[in-house]
C-alpha cells in the first residue's frame, strides 16, 4: 500500500489521496483554500481498491522506518508563536495531536504514557500535596495527578496557550481535568518558572517534546540543578526521556548529569505503540526516596479508571534489557549511592 505524506504546511489547503486499482496507482492532489477537510477526504475499501489519507510522522527512526496513522479528518490546524498544532480524527486510533510534524499523543494509547509519568512518583512520594507538571499543555498529565486525593495543589507550567486551546476543544478526554480548583496554569517557560521557586514542590513532573529548539534546555544540567532545588527535602523528579532504541546519547547524557546532583537516579520505561520505536522512557530522580522499596499499594488501589500502572508494571517497568547496560551500567532505583 502506497502512504502518502500529510504534510503540515501544506495541511490547511493540500491534501494528497492516492488510489490503488488491483497494483495500479493513480495519484490525485487535492486543494482548495476554505474547503472543509471532510469534503476532501473519502475513505472507501472494495475489494482491491483502497482510497484514504495518512498522516506519516516527522521522525525516520532505524532503518527507514516510521510511523504512519490513517485518518478520517482534519479537527484543527493553526500555528502559535512557537510551532504548528494540530489535531486529526484518525480511523482506529481516535483523536491525535500532531506539533510540528510530530506525535504527541493518540486517544488510542495515551493512557500508557500518562499513567506511567504519574503514578510511580506519587506512589512512592508519602504525601505529594504539591506538584508542578512542566509542559503537558493536553491535560493528560493533570488528569492523572489529580486522581490522587492527597494532592492540594497542581501547577502546570505549559509555554504554549494554543496548545491548551486546542486540547480544551477538541481533545476533553484529557483536557476537561483542566478546569479543576486544584489546578493553576501558568504560560511561561518551564526552565525559568522552577529557578524561581525553591522548596516548593514533593513532585516535578517533565512532560517535555524532545530535545529540540525550546525544548532542549529541559534536557541540560542547569534545569535538573534548579529542578532539585525546587524540590522540598523528600521531592521527586521525573522526567520524560526518550527511547532506549533510538536516543542512547541523550540518555546516557541526562543519565550522567543526574547521578551528580541526586541521591537515587533510576531508568524505567513504558509502552506506547504509536511512538517510535514503541517505547519512551522517564528518569526518576529523587533526594532521597527508593522508586522500587517504598511503594504505597494501598494508596494504589483508590486510583480510578488505570488501564496501565499496577505496582506490579512499577517494579518491571525499572527492568531495562541487557544492551542497555551499555549505556546504564547501574540503574539505581533501588540503590542508595
Amino acid at each position: 500500500m502506497i502512504a502518502a505524506r500529510l504534510t503540515l504546511r501544506k495541511l490547511s489547503h493540500i491534501f494528497l489521496v492516492v488510489k490503488i486499482f488491483g497494483g495500479k496507482k493513480e495519484t490525485k492532489t487535492m486543494g482548495g483554500k476554505g474547503k472543509r477537510s471532510q469534503d476532501l477526504i473519502r475513505m472507501e475499501k472494495e475489494n482491491y481498491r483502497t482510497t484514504g489519507l495518512w498522516f506519516q510522522d516527522s521522525i525516520e527512526f532505524g532503518h527507514g522506518c516510521t510511523m504512519s496513522i490513517k485518518i478520517k479528518d482534519v479537527l484543527y490546524h493553526g500555528r502559535s508563536r512557537f510551532q504548528e498544532i494540530a489535531v486529526l480524527d484518525t480511523e482506529k486510533m481516535g483523536r491525535l495531536l500532531v506539533l510540528d510534524g510530530f506525535i504527541m499523543l493518540t486517544e488510542y494509547d495515551e493512557f500508557a504514557y500518562h499513567e506511567m509519568i504519574c503514578h510511580v512518583p506519587l506512589l512512592v512520594h508519602p504525601k505529594p500535596s504539591r506538584v508542578l507538571v512542566i509542559g503537558g499543555g493536553d491535560g493528560g498529565t493533570v488528569r492523572e495527578v489529580l486522581k490522587h486525593p492527597e494532592v492540594d495543589t497542581v501547577h502546570l507550567c505549559e509555554i504554549d496557550e494554543e496548545v491548551v486551546t486546542a486540547c480544551r476543544r477538541y481533545l476533553p478526554s484529557l483536557a476537561s481535568s483542566l478546569d479543576d480548583p486544584r489546578l493553576k496554569i501558568f504560560y511561561e517557560d518551564g526552565a525559568g518558572f522552577v529557578a524561581d521557586r525553591p522548596e516548593s514542590y514533593e513532585i516535578i513532573i517533565v512532560d517535555s517534546t524532545d530535545p529540540l529548539g525550546p525544548g532542549q534546555v529541559l534536557f541540560q544540567k542547569p534545569f535538573y540543578a534548579d529542578m532539585k532545588k525546587a524540590l522540598t527535602d523528600q521531592g521527586i523528579a521525573v522526567t520524560q526521556c526518550e527511547s532506549l532504541y533510538l536516543h542512547r546519547h541523550i540518555i546516557e547524557s541526562v543519565y550522567a548529569v543526574a547521578r551528580k546532583l541526586y541521591h537515587r537516579v533510576g531508568y524505567y520505561l513504558t509502552l506506547v505503540p504509536t511512538y517510535p520505536s514503541g517505547t519512551i522512557g522517564f528518569l526518576f530522580c529523587s533526594k532521597n526516596l527508593d522508586p522500587l522499596g517504598e511503594i504505597n499499594e494501598k494508596r494504589s488501589t483508590r486510583l480510578h479508571n488505570l488501564r496501565y500502572y499496577s505496582p506490579e508494571m512499577h517494579r518491571a517497568a525499572f527492568c531495562l534489557p541487557r544492551f542497555a547496560r551499555e549505556f546504564l551500567p547501574i540503574n539505581e532505583g533501588s540503590q542508595k549511592k
